[in-house]
């Protein structure tokens, strides 16, 4: 073997296998998902010897040019004064280096828009291209499963998301050679028999617990849950109205502030053959097109989840002549108008221009045309009836990379309102007017994530100062003047030209200029929040072992961290996930070989490799995954290594969940689901009901949003618990009609709604209709 450092210093690579200290052999320590590390001692005892410098180049291989490691020395060599030798002083120099990722671990991860429905190893390669662009090969870099969504956070290093990423999608990285190689764990498999004629009794330790687990509670994140309605009514002075719950989200969060003093490449993708875009003194300026839908165009570099809330304003844009295209746009897959799912179409009228709403591809609603000297903010606010539009995906030894459980698409509707800003430089006050609504309505069955391409130009002339993305409070806020219909309330900041906003008291409040009129109904529209929590459990497993008194049960509460179970959907499938895991035995230990004889005769293993462990001897045949692989370099000369390989199989050590060990504090008596039955067990929620307005003094009339279930009904309840046929202690009546009248007790009412089937025991939606009522009797 040749161990040859590059001291950076523009004399090239050294070999430096000759310092080698004799008995203190050199050691590769390889662990799963985390850097390499090489450690080695040479001993200088001639006077022309190089030390070698901190964040030096070195490399292990052998003669035929196959590497073992590749990476740069992370701290300066410790020495040590080892006496006089025949030409002088000798030292020992002690010298620790880490594999190639050390020079991506130096940077700093920018804050950008999370990842979306984008495969894991995409996800990886973007991370380290954004920050060495070209510096590593990326050809070995495979999709290995989908993200949901994942978030960079940038106190992390790269190593450290690379090593949640692979968490999440069950794959492992390395780096080597300045190539970054991902792929899914297990990828490469072999064989650990003890009918091998290569087998070493003596190098094979195997340890085995019981890890039966039949009864499953994961706690996961805050969650949305009840389909809240609250419903008020202006009296002419009143500014402020308390909500009934604390909605989900309750926070405004800016996913992207772009304020173009440069073309980010790491934000956007530029088509523009006929160099129309450009950036410039803090605006991005377009200036023409090639007159072709789609074939001039911004693109941001990461698809949008159209999910929860979210206001887009797309810019403050100052139009130079009449121009044609589409600005703001978000797309279902090309960027098309006949595929724009919303967004501002702009056409030439006369020297001016005309902002139009396309929906679905077709241009609708009410128009407004530019005016010279004029500019116009552009917006566009998404209530989705979903906040999260992909589930979460978790894996297990049976369900591995690619074939994960979870990661179905949530379907939902959603209300996109379309506003313009009209600012006029010469009117002060036209900074805080209201906004001009071009379009105010529900989409159905809407996509669950877009292209967002703020500028689609086939002839435009404009220019931009902004772009920003907020997700915001989940709420969405109506309201209807006597004898009129209602319309969206535009909730933000006052110089955004909004005409509310949502507090965390909970409240809404509206600003002075925009007081309800007297009798102007409000309702307001969000989800309501709590803790995720699901409990699964094996009735199978459990009556297997149920035997002397024992009544088979094998609990365990697990406080999932990662990947994070957004709704109670999710903390079940990760039950599941867990189940899967936990059914018996749980194998792990260690083997010791050389490197002429590594199982199934690889010239190499590396962490994330699969194992086949067949030792009928010890009762052992279980499939494992390599953990950490130990190498230490006995014999230089003669290329000869000792191994240690460490693995354990799915029960022993979680491969794709990270638990907090902190305190669970949360409510834990829940009802356990038979894993045979997750999913099936409950029915949709009234999303669409709501109290028909105006209530009499003693009544409330609701429309449940839909019919009941053949045998089923409605049950509506004066509190949110106590659901089942066989509690009345808060019941306000079950009903088998789609509209019914309840009982009003005063102004402030609230009404809690589900509905239920004929099965036994009957199956009730997840979460309740929430119908709150302040109304003066």
């Amino acid at each position: 073997m040749k161990l040859t450092i590059d001291n950076l210093d523009g004399r090239g690579a050294w070999d430096y296998s000759a310092y080698v200290e004799d008995g203190q052999k050199p050691r590769l320590v390889r662990r799963l998902n985390k850097p390499a590390e090489l450690r080695f001692s040479l001993v200088a005892s001639v006077p022309d010897f190089v030390v070698p410098a901190n964040g030096a180049r070195v490399m292990l291989g052998r003669l035929n040019g196959q590497d073992l490691f590749t990476g740069y020395i992370v701290a300066a060599p410790k020495y040590e004064y080892l006496g006089w030798g025949l030409q002088g002083p000798v030292y020992r120099y002690t010298v620790v280096a880490r594999s190639d990722e050390v020079l991506l671990d130096r940077k700093t991860i920018r804050r950008r828009f999370p990842f979306v429905a984008r495969s894991a190893g995409d996800a990886l390669r973007q991370l380290a291209e954004d920050l060495m662009p070209g510096r590593f090969d990326t050809s070995r870099i495979q999709a290995v499963d989908t993200l949901p969504s994942y978030a960079c956070d940038p106190q992390k290093s790269w190593t450290e998301h690379a090593a949640e990423i692979a968490l999440r999608a069950r794959g492992c990285y390395r780096v080597l050679d300045g190539q970054l190689i991902f792929e899914a764990v297990g990828a490469t498999s072999y064989s650990l028999s003890e009918t091998d004629s290569n087998f070493c009794p003596e190098g094979l330790t195997l340890v085995a617990t019981d890890a039966l687990v039949n009864d499953v509670t994961v706690v996961g994140l805050i969650e949305p849950q009840a389909h809240v309605k609250d419903y008020f009514v202006g009296d002419g002075y009143s500014l402020k109205f308390y909500l009934s719950q604390v909605p989900f989200m309750s926070t405004n969060r800016t996913m992207l502030d772009e304020e173009y003093l440069a073309m980010d490449a790491t934000r956007w993708s530029v088509m523009d053959p006929g160099g129309a875009i450009r950036v410039t003194a803090g605006k991005l300026v377009v200036a023409g097109g090639t007159g072709t839908d789609g074939r001039t165009r911004l693109t941001f570099a990461d698809k949008i989840e159209i999910g929860g809330t979210m206001f887009l304003q797309h810019g403050d844009v100052a139009f130079d002549a009449a121009s044609a295209g589409i600005l703001g746009g978000l797309y279902t897959d090309v960027v098309m108008a006949s595929s724009c799912f919303a967004g501002f179409d702009i056409t030439p009228v006369g020297g001016q221009s005309r902002i139009q709403a396309r929906l679905s591809g077709n241009l609708t609603g009410a128009s407004l045309t530019t005016q010279a000297g004029h500019h116009y903010v552009l917006t566009t606010r998404l209530y989705s009836s979903e906040v999260y539009r992909l589930q979460q995906i978790f894996h297990s030894s049976t369900h591995v990379a690619g074939a994960g459980r979870g990661g179905a698409t949530m379907n939902a509707d959603v209300r996109v309102v379309l506003e313009v800003h009209d600012i006029d430089p010469a009117n002060p006050a036209s900074q805080v007017a209201a906004s001009t609504v071009l379009f105010d309505g529900i989409l159905g069955n809407a996509p669950a994530f877009c292209v967002y391409a703020p500028v689609n130009a086939s002839d435009l002339h404009c220019n931009f100062t902004f772009t920003r993305m907020t997700r915001a409070v989940n709420a969405e806020v109506r309201s209807a003047l006597p004898g009129q219909a209602y319309r969206t309330r535009l909730a933000g900041s006052l110089s955004d030209g909004a005409q509310c906003r949502v507090s965390k008291e909970p409240s809404l409040q509206f600003f002075p200029q925009t007081m309800p009129a007297p009798n102007e109904l409000i309702m307001v529209h969000y989800r309501g929040s709590g803790r995720a929590l699901a409990r699964v459990n094996d009735p199978a497993s459990i009556g297997a072992n149920a035997r002397n008194g024992d009544d088979g049960v094998r609990g365990l509460v697990r406080n999932v961290k990662a990947p994070s179970p957004c709704t109670a959907q999710d903390c079940e499938q990760g039950a599941i996930a867990i189940l899967e895991n936990a059914t018996g035995l749980a194998w792990s230990g260690e083997y010791k070989t050389w490197s002429d004889f590594l199982p199934g005769g690889a010239a190499d293993i590396f962490p994330g490799d699969g194992l086949d462990v067949r030792a009928s001897s010890r009762g052992a045949s279980f499939r494992a995954i390599v953990r950490e692989v130990d190498v230490d370099f006995v014999d230089l000369a003669g290329e000869h290594s000792q191994y240690t390989v460490r693995f354990a199989d799915d029960a022993a050590q979680s491969l794709t969940m990270e638990f907090d060990a902190g305190r669970v504090i949360n409510a834990l008596d829940l009802n356990a689901t038979p894993v045979t039955q997750v999913g099936a067990n409950v029915l949709p929620d009234l999303t669409q009901a709501e109290i028909l307005i105006p209530p009499t003094s003693t009544t409330v009339t609701i429309d449940a949003g839909l019919d009941p279930l053949p045998g089923g009904g409605i049950e509506v309840r004066w509190s949110d618990t106590g659901w089942g046929a066989s509690n009345d202690r808060n019941l306000v009546g079950r009903f088998n009609v789609r509209s019914f009248t309840v009982p009003r007790l005063g102004r402030v009412q609230d009404y809690f709604l589900r509905q239920y089937d004929n099965s036994s025991p009957a199956k009730y939606s997840r979460y309740s209709a929430a119908l709150h009522l302040d109304y003066p009797l």
